[in-house]
């Protein structure tokens, strides 16, 4: 059974859903993410580290994860990460530097 509420990586739609689920600093983060839009550097660095925390690169379409959709995977994902609220936040800004690595390298190659 395919759950029409399961995507291939972490859904951006899904950020007003998370604002509550943490501490201040969680709310912020996800507030700036869903505020920056769809091509924003810090959308892409939010899905990134969203697809990286609930493994979505390993859930299928038989999965149980994949049956419940990605709203309580990604609940249960933030519920077990045991750690603060600032280590989501080292965890943005790795990501955030990584995409906008990626981005400077494309834009290089794309100038040529």
């Amino acid at each position: 059974m395919i759950n029409p509420a399961t995507e291939l990586l972490f859904p951006p739609c899904l950020l007003p859903a998370l604002r509550d689920l943490r501490g201040a600093s969680w709310r912020e983060l996800v507030t700036r993410a869903l505020e920056a839009g769809l091509d924003s550097l810090e959308q892409m660095a939010f899905v990134l580290m969203m697809a990286r925390l609930n493994n979505c690169a390993t859930c299928n379409a038989d999965s149980f994860r994949a049956m419940a959709g990605c709203t309580a995977c990604t609940r249960q994902s933030l519920k077990r990460f045991h750690e603060t609220d600032e280590a989501l936040m080292e965890n943005y800004m790795a990501a955030r530097a990584e995409v906008w690595q990626y981005l400077q390298k494309r834009n290089q190659l794309l100038s040529r």
